[in-house]
């Protein structure tokens, strides 16, 4: 899509110097991120995306709870249904607990078709039942493609902490982020987004390699991108 390609300019040297805050590479222009699940992972990467002046809608079951965030926020930060976001949304965020993937699928369906999505939802047999231990024999890469079809999907911010997410802009490019996908544009689209907010982005694979991007893998917790790449050689 030209579209994308002509929205990520990007920006380096001099011209980033004057970024909201000490980023090491901005978007040319605010994009739209619609965030379904404005939990602790919604909340802090939205935050982040705000304040790089980026527009963005949180959504969730709590309403009320979105509109308070959104306003503590300020600026291009708003909330909404989970549909009003998906619609609102030229990228999605989706980071809801894996017990509520199929109930997102089905509620937006052609709302994420064709849509960049960030899938950050892990699956957790204990919390979400019989769809997580589908989805680890699947694997969360693949598994997330059939709960949410059409869609572009990104694997990333699977097993870093959330309140690291919010302060790793603080120093940028010291902490790799693995991610996985089979959409060479949407890679670039996240990769762009992920780098704003101080994460060095490392593409571990497609989405074959979503099965290592979660909690309890050997590339879970925090890395340099040169670590994570040996990692995930060893993996293949």
């Amino acid at each position: 899509m030209n579209f994308y390609r002509r929205r990520f300019l990007v920006v380096t040297g001099a011209a980033a110097s004057t970024a909201l805050l000490p980023f090491s590479i901005r978007s040319a222009e605010p994009l739209k991120i619609g965030i379904i699940g404005a939990g602790k992972v919604g909340s802090a990467l939205g935050g982040v995306w705000v304040q790089a002046g980026h527009e963005v809608m949180f959504s969730s079951r709590h309403l009320e709870d979105d509109q308070a965030l959104a306003a503590s926020l300020g600026g291009g930060a708003r909330a909404g249904t989970p549909r009003e976001a998906a619609a609102f949304g030229e990228v999605l965020l989706v980071a809801v607990p894996y017990g509520a993937l199929p109930d997102v699928g089905k509620d937006l369906g052609e709302l994420v078709r064709g849509k960049v999505v960030i899938d950050t939802c892990n699956p957790f047999p204990n919390r979400d039942g019989e769809i997580a231990d589908w989805a680890l024999r699947k694997g969360a890469g693949y598994a997330s493609a059939e709960l949410l079809p059409g869609a572009r999907i990104v694997r990333a911010f699977n097993a870093v902490g959330a309140a690291r997410m919010a302060v790793v802009h603080e120093q940028p490019g010291q902490v790799g982020m693995p991610i996985a996908g089979d959409d060479a544009e949407a890679l670039e689209i996240a990769s762009i987004l992920i780098r704003e907010i101080g994460f060095e982005p490392v593409l571990v694979g497609g989405l074959a390699m979503g099965k290592y991007l979660r909690p309890g893998t050997p590339l879970a917790g925090e890395r340099g991108a040169e670590e994570i790449r040996q990692i995930a050689a060893g993996l293949e």
